[in-house]
């Protein structure tokens, strides 16, 4: 009798070829393998066992040590593989951590990572439609009610993507197309001056000057200035300059800004400029019907990016580039491939994006936000949300200038310090705070370093909360003589 899948796996006599033996190099595809399953089943159990202990251990490690990156001349047992996992799990970033406040990434949901090992198990090839039937259905169907519940319209679609970055980029080589630009190195975008680096990458890519890209001015808030947008674009139609885009951003980097979405957009309707908006941070928002006023005029948008991976834990990558017209990517990306036979339905995904070969990504979104429903979406949103606010106002007695938005982001650094001693008090309390096992990121912004809480980690309490504006104050005491 065959021992069941998940049995425990038995520590291998010796680190060579016989126990090598023991795991299968590929899986069986005529009958269970005990031996592949204990694997795996000790696999996820070296993980578990390693987010169990997560508050024990910083959220960043202070000592890795890594194994051989090369592969030896004999392939390794399991043990041995093993143990070079841990090797390196015991180095990585802990995001589990209830300190774990300094970036947009925060815990994986635990469907998600199930998720994330079938993906990798079925080994199914977004490019076409053969090599992966049920998951291009799947990803068609999800980004259009992503799309549908963001506002964009029934007949709303789009692609996943691997980052934000790419999905920015694929955005604006569709506005590109759409709007007859092609070639054209007069053309210019828009966009805030807090908008994320990856648009400045993206005209690179394209192949247009550093000069396409024209920031435009924010407010006290970080939102960008719909009066300094609509003077230039006045100023381009009357120099007769092609628009490629306008980018609005919902959500921006140090702060959570939300650029004025419906404003930007009449002016782009008036103008006739495609309207995309980086919504990497904040458009999960909309999906909440207690929260999508944050983002209204979302729905205005030709082109929008959402990054689930930022706040409701689905695992790296998930991101989706979504357009109130999908067709537009085919139109733009599809070059034939002609050793595939032709798609079930308009586009293989390799014709819909830059991108070929592509893991099945959509699976671990699916399924994660299956695992929550739209109240469990919600209740993520809310704790989000209320963490920042609760940390606000921990911190509001102290002479802290605050730079926040609507979101779940904060970054602050004190009132009167020239931006070297900013620099000084932002390191000195990092340190202060990592000794303390709270992890905050210390982003240089508008000349200053400022220290940053992103609060979307829901381990993260009141204790941790009140821990940070302890040192946070003891910090400004000791910077005094700085000033």
């Amino acid at each position: 009798m065959e021992p069941p899948c998940g049995a425990a796996l038995a520590p291998a006599p010796q680190h060579g070829p016989a126990a090598s033996a023991s795991l299968p190099l590929f899986p069986d595809p005529a009958q269970l393998d005990p031996a592949l399953c204990a694997f795996l089943q000790q696999a996820s159990d070296q993980l578990c066992r390693w987010w169990a202990g997560s508050s024990t251990r910083s959220p960043l490690p202070l000592l890795s040590v890594l194994p051989d990156a090369a592969p030896g001349s004999i392939g390794l047992d399991p043990i041995a593989l093993l143990d070079d996992l841990q090797l390196v799990m015991d180095g990585a970033f802990n995001p589990v951590h209830p300190g774990s406040m300094a970036h947009l990434d925060p815990p994986p949901l635990t469907a998600s990572v199930a998720a994330d090992l079938i993906c990798a198990g079925l080994n199914n090839n977004l490019l076409a439609e053969e090599l992966s039937p049920s998951l291009s259905r799947l990803e068609r169907s999800l980004c259009g009610w992503m799309g549908e519940r963001l506002g964009l319209g029934e007949q709303a679609g789009g692609v996943a993507a691997s980052g934000g970055s790419l999905s920015n980029l694929m955005a604006l080589v569709v506005a590109r197309h759409q709007r007859g630009l092609v070639g054209v190195q007069e053309a210019r975008v828009f966009c805030s001056a807090d908008a994320h680096v990856s648009l400045a990458k993206a005209l690179a890519v394209m192949g247009l000057p550093s000069t396409a890209l024209r920031p435009v001015p924010v407010d006290h808030s970080g939102a960008l200035r719909v009066d300094h947008l609509a003077a230039q674009l006045d100023a381009a139609t009357a120099a007769g300059v092609p628009v490629l885009a306008v980018v609005a951003t919902a959500g921006t980097t140090v702060r959570g800004a939300i650029d004025p979405l419906g404003p930007i957009a009449a002016l782009c309707r008036q103008h006739q400029i495609w309207l995309h908006v980086d919504g990497a941070i904040g458009a999960v928002f909309g999906l909440s019907a207690a929260h999508a006023h944050l983002t209204a005029g979302l729905s205005a948008a030709d082109s929008l990016t959402v990054n689930p991976q930022k706040l409701l834990g689905i695992t790296k990558t998930s991101s989706l580039l979504l357009l109130r017209q999908p067709d537009a990517l085919a139109a733009c990306f599809a070059t034939g491939l002609p050793y595939m036979e032709p798609s079930w339905a308009e586009a293989h995904g390799g014709e819909c994006g830059l991108q070929g070969t592509r893991p099945a990504e959509v699976l671990k979104l699916w399924l994660g936000l299956r695992q929550l429903g739209l109240r469990g979406i919600e209740q993520l949103l809310d704790g989000a949300v209320q963490r920042r606010a609760q940390l606000q106002t921990l911190l509001a007695g102290l002479p802290l200038q605050h730079c926040s938005g609507p979101l779940h982001l904060l970054a602050f650094t004190p009132e009167g310090l020239d931006a070297q001693a900013a620099e000084q008090w932002s390191q000195h309390t990092r340190h202060r705070l990592l000794e303390r096992q709270l992890m905050l990121s210390r982003p240089l912004y508008q000349g200053r370093h400022h220290l940053k809480a992103v609060l979307g980690n829901p381990h993260t309490g009141a204790a941790q909360l009140e821990a940070v504006a302890e040192v946070v104050e003891a910090s400004l005491h000791a910077s005094r003589p700085l000033r």
